[in-house]
Formats: C-alpha cells, sequence, structure tokens
C-alpha cells in the first residue's frame, strides 16, 4: 500500500491511496473461511460449503469491505502522521472509477486544508463597559421593595399607582375575562385617564389598541387568543369590582431580614449598598458578554486568511443526511462561514495558549457550581466528598459535561482578552449601556 500526496495550491490537496492485493487478501480469505465454517446453505452440512460457492455468493462484499477497511484505517494514519489539519473530511475524487474486478485499487480523496494566519489582538481598541447602579437604580428599587413587600389597603376610587380588579367584556371577541392590573401598566394618557377618578362599581369604556405597552399583554388581561392578541383593535368595557393602593413598607430591620437574611444588612445605607453590588454583579456578566461579542467580532474582522471554499462548499453539499444542491450547499457555506472562521482563530489562541480546557479544571468548575447551589439553601459547608460525589453524577452525563466544558471554555477565552487584548475600561450607566451598546 502507497499513499502520495499533490498538493493543487495552499489550501487544497489531493492524496492517492495504492491497495494492491498482498494487503487485502489475507484478511478477505479469513473473513470467507470465517464464512464457510459457519454458512448454513441447504445440500451442504455446516462447515462443509465448497470454498468457490463461498466466494461466489460473498466475495464481492466481503472484498469490498475489508478494501475500505484498510482505506479508511490508512487515511487516519496517514492524517495523523503527517501532522494534516484539515476542513471538514476527505472527498473521494474517483469512487465511480474504481473496478473491483481488478486486483490493484487506487483511490483518490480531495482535501480542504486549514489556513495559516497570524492572529493581532490590538487591532483594534474594544470598550468593556463597567456598568453601575446610579444612585436613581438604586431609589427606584427600594421603592419598588417597599412596595412590593408593602401592605394592600381597600379604597372606593382609582389614583395613579392603585391595583384596580374587575372585568373586561366585549360581544365582538366573547371577552369576559377577570383581570388585576395597576395604572402604571397602562400605556397612552388618554386611557390613564379613563380610569382616575373612576369608583368601584363603575364600568368604563377602553380601546384595546395600545392599551398595554406589549401585545402579548392582551393574552393576560383579555384573555384573547396568541394570533387575536396581535393588534387588538376593539372597545371593551371594563367594570371596576376593586380597587386597592399599596401602603409602602417600612425600611426597618423586620423588612432587612426577609430580604437578605436575619442581621445580614442592618441600616438603609446597607440596604442601598447591597442592592447596587448586587445589581452590579449582575451587570457585569452583560458587561463581559457584550466585551466577548466585540473581540469575537473584531478577530473575525481583522484576520485576514483564505479559506477552501469551493471544496468546504462540495464537502456541506454531501456531508448532511440529505444531499444539497450546488446552490443550497453555497448558501448554507455562506451562512456558517464567520462561525468557521472564528472556529479556526480560537482554535489557534487556544492550542497557542495551551487553553484547553482539563478533567480536573472541570471537575473543580463543576464542584464551584454545586458549592454555589447548596449555599443558596443554607448548605454552606458541604464535606469535599459530598461534593466529589455530585460532581461525579454530573460528569456521567455526556450532555451536562458538554454544556459544562462550553461555559468553562467561554470564561478561559474571557479572560485571556482581558488579560491580552486591546481594551478601554467604561463606567456607564445601564440604561445608558443599553442604548450605546446595542444601538
Amino acid at each position: 500500500m502507497n499513499i502520495t500526496r499533490k498538493d493543487i495550491d495552499n489550501l487544497n490537496t489531493v492524496l492517492t491511496v495504492e491497495i494492491e492485493k498482498d494487503d487485502y487478501s489475507g484478511k478477505v480469505d479469513k473473513v470467507l473461511s470465517d464464512y464457510r465454517k459457519n454458512a448454513n446453505i441447504p445440500g451442504f452440512r455446516k462447515g462443509h460449503v465448497p470454498m468457490g460457492m463461498v466466494k461466489k455468493q460473498f466475495g464481492k462484499a466481503v472484498l469490498v469491505e475489508e478494501v475500505n477497511k484498510i482505506l479508511q484505517d490508512s487515511l487516519h494514519k496517514f492524517l495523523t502522521e503527517e501532522k494534516l489539519d484539515i476542513l471538514g473530511n476527505p472527498l473521494p475524487k474517483n469512487e465511480a472509477e474504481i473496478d473491483w474486478d481488478s486486483d490493484n485499487y487506487s483511490f483518490q480523496f480531495e482535501l480542504g486544508l486549514s489556513p495559516k494566519f497570524d492572529i493581532d489582538l490590538n487591532a483594534k481598541e474594544i470598550t468593556h463597559y463597567k456598568i453601575v447602579a446610579d444612585e436613581e437604580m438604586v431609589n427606584n428599587q427600594i421603592k419598588r421593595i417597599r412596595k412590593q413587600y408593602g401592605k394592600l389597603v381597600s379604597k372606593n376610587e382609582v389614583e395613579t399607582g392603585d391595583e384596580i380588579t374587575g372585568t373586561f367584556t366585549s360581544e365582538e371577541k366573547e371577552i369576559e375575562k377577570k383581570s388585576s392590573f395597576s395604572t402604571d401598566d397602562v400605556d397612552g394618557k388618554a386611557q390613564v385617564e379613563k380610569l382616575l377618578g373612576a369608583k368601584v362599581g363603575d364600568t368604563v369604556t377602553l380601546k384595546t389598541k395600545g392599551m398595554f405597552a406589549d401585545d402579548h399583554d392582551n393574552q393576560k388581561y383579555f384573555g384573547v387568543s396568541h394570533d387575536d392578541a396581535h393588534g387588538l383593535d376593539i372597545e371593551v368595557t371594563f367594570k371596576i369590582e376593586e380597587v386597592n393602593t399599596r401602603e409602602m413598607a417600612e425600611l426597618d430591620q423586620e423588612l432587612f431580614d426577609k430580604l437578605f437574611g436575619e442581621g445580614v444588612v442592618t441600616s438603609e445605607e446597607e440596604l442601598k449598598s447591597k442592592i447596587k453590588e448586587d445589581a452590579e454583579n449582575q451587570f457585569a456578566q452583560q458587561g463581559d458578554q457584550k466585551l466577548l461579542n466585540d473581540v469575537i467580532e473584531s478577530l473575525i474582522e481583522n484576520t485576514k486568511f483564505e479559506l477552501p471554499t469551493e471544496f468546504l462548499q462540495r464537502w456541506l453539499a454531501t456531508a448532511g443526511e440529505s444531499k444539497l444542491s450546488e446552490e443550497e450547499a453555497r448558501a448554507e457555506f455562506e451562512k456558517s462561514e464567520k462561525g468557521l472562521r472564528y472556529q479556526l482563530i480560537e482554535g489557534k489562541l487556544r492550542s497557542e495558549n495551551k487553553l484547553q480546557v482539563t478533567f480536573e479544571e472541570l471537575k473543580d468548575y463543576s464542584k464551584n457550581m454545586i458549592r454555589s447551589q447548596m449555599a443558596q439553601f443554607g448548605q454552606l459547608n458541604p464535606s469535599e466528598e459530598e461534593l466529589d460525589s455530585i460532581a461525579a453524577r454530573i460528569l456521567s452525563n455526556q450532555e451536562e459535561v458538554e454544556r459544562l466544558s462550553e461555559q468553562l471554555n467561554a470564561n478561559k477565552m474571557l479572560n485571556f482578552f482581558k488579560e491580552n487584548a486591546k481594551l478601554k475600561t467604561k463606567e456607564i450607566t445601564f440604561d445608558k449601556f443599553i442604548k450605546e451598546a446595542y444601538a
């Protein structure tokens, strides 16, 4: 057996695998001999079927199977030994031309090679947003908390901020739905004005169009279907049955303990500090995700290299369960090209900077995750034996291993980018971050 390589260019090569009779004949004869021992053919005792008959019946199929095994093994060995970094899988080039009645075979395979390229992490300065919870946000959160934990006080007349319970009706859409909402939930000044000053027992007529900011709320409050909820534009009557206002909860130790546990927070200043800290911890994840996305986009944009495009399109045409047309394969390549480019860039960064995830790292990561989850339920000091046992169960599930590996891989890349990419830190409020980062 012999394998030769002919490079077409830097990204495409053809392998020719020559398989001779001596390479496969012994394996074929052994398989046929085993067939003969076990064959049940009418008119012959088991194990006494003439070899000529066995060859006639099974010879060609066994030959093809054994030659293909040698072919696949030799290809794999060659690619490994030559350290060829290929994209996709080898594509048979002369499959239809093989004459299985001859003794020697020559197989050709097209290969798409991974390109060589350099990565410049400093090609573009990336903004790393540090999102802060400003005083207005903290104070608004305190108001929501005080309202949520406050007392519900019944009243007779609707005022701004009150919670109203009543029944919506409409003959046109067969609506008869009891709902509760706050005047703050209602969108549109005209609609709110119809409710303000109304009393328990009153019936007001309202327009559904734009009454709530999100059309999906029409399902919740009017009880209509998902399809009807979108763009619902009818008049409904609303009979007010109950009006309540929230009496704000006092900022006292009882409320602090309800929110954070006994003695964790002991003053209004500590409450503000805690709310700010918790909010900014959550915001940090959003800032990091934005950073990761921006660095990836920059790397794809600024790392220039060619791909074996025609080869990849041909490979995509045959790689799935069903074959694709040339046009479909081209569209599929265009759709996946960015992802492939980053996959190559990320692979190079991981290899050159030893960023691969080890099993021990994965185990430690899963144990930290378990420890954090247990702490939420008051189990603050689990034993190492207990953590090891739970981690072992988690890591025996392949889907969990893939999910945790993906998270840990992303964390490693994020930390690497923070240390090595050209970054500028920008402090910004959450509202401004949303406007600036996702405009």
